[in-house]
């Protein structure tokens, strides 16, 4: 894989897996209604899987919103600051994002650890429940990730800016 493609995939692997997951969403939505309309039966799982995939669509498209810079945060009141103070802010914000998703992460990493010992399925489909809760760890660390990408880049606009 050449390195332009692992930029791409690197830099939008959050919006290809939000697209995913709502293409997959869709479908499954589609076919329990047609199934239903047709039969007047329904496919129970699909309730399983939409709201699963909600809960990585969610924190996948948190992290793509941090990449981005698209969270409110703290910005109404870090566009209003002198220079000096906004790398405060922005020490400071990045440390509660941090925090936050990192205890976020680390209790997913242990609810993950007692599913597996404990052997838990989900109750529809009956596949091991991990691989649900997954979706929090993995997200969380994703957000961190993509928060420190987004304070380096505010940071060396910062520099630029004194620069001037």
């Amino acid at each position: 894989m050449n390195r332009r493609v692992f930029s791409w995939l690197w830099n939008h692997f959050e919006e290809a897996a939000c697209a995913l997951l709502l293409l997959v969403m869709a479908l499954i939505a589609f076919a329990n209604v047609t199934i239903r309309y047709l039969t007047n039966y329904s496919f129970a799982f699909t309730e399983e899987v939409e709201v699963s995939a909600l809960v990585y669509l969610t924190l996948f498209g948190g992290a793509a919103a941090f990449r981005r810079g698209l969270h409110l945060g703290l910005h109404f009141v870090y566009v209003r600051l002198p220079p000096p103070a906004r790398r405060v802010v922005l020490v400071l914000s990045l440390a509660l994002v941090l925090f936050v998703f990192g205890t976020l992460a680390y209790y997913g990493i242990f609810q993950i650890r007692d599913e597996m010992d404990l052997e838990t399925l989900s109750e529809a489909l009956e596949v091991p429940q991990w691989i649900y809760t997954l979706a929090v760890p993995l997200g969380s660390v994703l957000i961190a990730v993509r928060a420190v990408e987004r304070t380096v880049q505010l940071w060396a606009q910062q520099e630029m800016k004194g620069k001037r």
